[in-house]
């Protein structure tokens, strides 16, 4: 098999690899780096000049998976493109906004070469996007070749999957982002035993250890016990969230708090696309039972829409919860704002519930010592660090022991490591050479080709 990493900066961010089995040719999503702005975010699709692309396969609907997926498609015009069903159920709505955010970041920002696509081409190439149901080998004859597909559930988020190619008598596996434990909203990863002669796996985790005894159960307890001593102190709490997957299994976590009695009544505030996603996850529930979240959350936990009169820098006037995105605190975004009026207040609690890159505003911040002044530049505020800042395991991403013996299990004869910082990537090559020592490791530099 050839690979080449098609994200230009490595790491995480535009994710998208393209693979060649024989004569079959496809690309493994199409993201966009969150930290980049302009073309830059986007994948390199250079490599792909002059290839005929058979398929393109998308894992979920982060959009450092579905970002650039207009433009490889632009680029591929009779590519088709699969997914899982809900996946499908969730795609227009996510690439729909991420174009408003680009024709206001063009405004705001004068990135000239935004939108990278329009709304019209969304609504054009989504007649090429079809769902697939999990678990469900399906053929796929390309120009000269033909592969054989499955998609299988990945946690993660509504919609993830891993996804299974056998080719000819090769048996290959892309673990796409994934989670090996339950969440509220969603079950765990239902992943296939046994051989396979490659597998390709995400490292987000590696350099993250968990403290002994510290689980998911234990984490959500802890949390609650923060937000209700800080409400009970006068202050308010901001939880950055990412609007797909992370907010709904808050405001479900919040909802079996609420109904035996252990968090407290203060107002719940929330905002933008996360509260229209939980329309969508209420209907990818009836229709599909692969998600467990109603629009009947909302309504018990009172959400209302956060106020429109922040000032940067300035305490909120109503003291609540504060649910809001982005979950890296990505500039100009609510959790941004936000963050800048409620770090100066010695009350108040900032509490991460998921991964935050080390280069966003929601890592630096998580780096920080109470004392420190943090600069928001975006919004022409500094502010010294009063609030509390907590990390909290909730991170809809495995831990790097679950990933690791699944990777043993496997028997691979050759790894491929993928969406990971460089530090996680190399806890995870140090482990395999010990415990696989065998298995051919690759960590794919960008865009550079390697044959597996």
């Amino acid at each position: 098999m050839k690979i080449i990493d098609l994200n230009r900066d490595g790491g995480i961010g535009a994710n998208s690899l393209y693979c060649q089995l024989g004569n079959f040719h496809f690309v493994i999503d199409s993201g966009l780096n969150p930290k980049s702005v302009g073309s830059k975010a986007a994948p390199d699709l250079t490599p792909l000049e002059g290839v005929e692309l058979d398929l393109i396969i998308i894992t979920h609907c982060h959009l450092d998976h579905i970002g650039s997926l207009p433009l490889l498609m632009r680029a591929h015009p009779n590519t088709p493109v699969v997914l899982s069903v809900p996946s499908r159920m969730l795609i227009d709505r996510m690439l729909h906004n991420s174009a408003n955010v680009m024709v206001r970041e063009r405004a705001e920002k004068n990135v000239m070469d935004y939108p990278l696509f329009t709304h019209e081409e969304i609504d054009r190439v989504m007649a090429r996007v079809h769902a697939h149901p999990f678990g469900i080998p399906k053929k796929f004859t390309g120009k000269h070749d033909e592969i054989e597909f499955t998609l299988h559930p990945a946690g993660h988020v509504a919609g993830a999957a891993g996804v299974e190619i056998v080719h000819k008598h090769r048996r290959i596996f892309f673990t796409g982002d994934v989670l090996f434990e339950t969440q509220r909203i969603l079950g765990p990863a239902k992943f296939p035993k046994g051989h396979f002669d490659t597998l390709v796996m995400e490292t987000t985790r590696g350099a993250t250890e968990r403290p002994v005894g510290q689980d998911r159960t234990s984490e959500v307890m802890r949390l609650i016990d923060q937000i209700n001593t800080t409400i009970a102190h006068g202050g308010s709490v901001l939880i950055p969230v990412f609007a797909l997957g992370r907010m709904q299994e808050i405001f479900a976590l919040f909802h079996d708090a609420r109904k035996f009695g252990k968090l407290v009544q203060a107002p719940i505030f929330a905002t933008g696309l996360g509260l229209d996603l939980c329309n969508y996850f209420d209907d990818i529930a009836k229709k599909t039972n692969l998600v467990h979240f109603t629009r009947t959350i909302l309504k018990d936990l009172h959400v209302r829409k956060s106020p429109r009169d922040l000032v940067p820098g300035k305490q909120p006037h109503e003291q609540g919860i504060y649910v809001v995105s982005s979950g890296m605190m990505v500039e100009k975004t609510p959790s941004y704002t936000l963050a800048s009026c409620l770090l100066g207040g010695a009350n108040n609690a900032i509490c991460f519930v998921g991964y935050c890159d080390p280069d966003t505003p929601g890592g630096k911040l998580q780096a920080v010592r109470k004392g420190d002044e943090f600069l928001f530049a975006a919004v022409n505020v500094k502010s010294k660090v009063r609030c509390r800042i907590e990390r909290f395991e909730l991170s809809g991403h495995a831990d790097r022991d679950e990933l690791m013996d699944y990777a043993v299990q496997c028997e691979p004869r050759s790894i491929v490591l993928t969406h990971g910082d460089q530090p996680a990537r190399d806890w995870f090559m140090a482990q395999l050479v010990e415990r696989l020592p065998h298995a051919k490791l690759l960590d794919p530099q960008p865009l550079q080709v390697y044959q597996v």
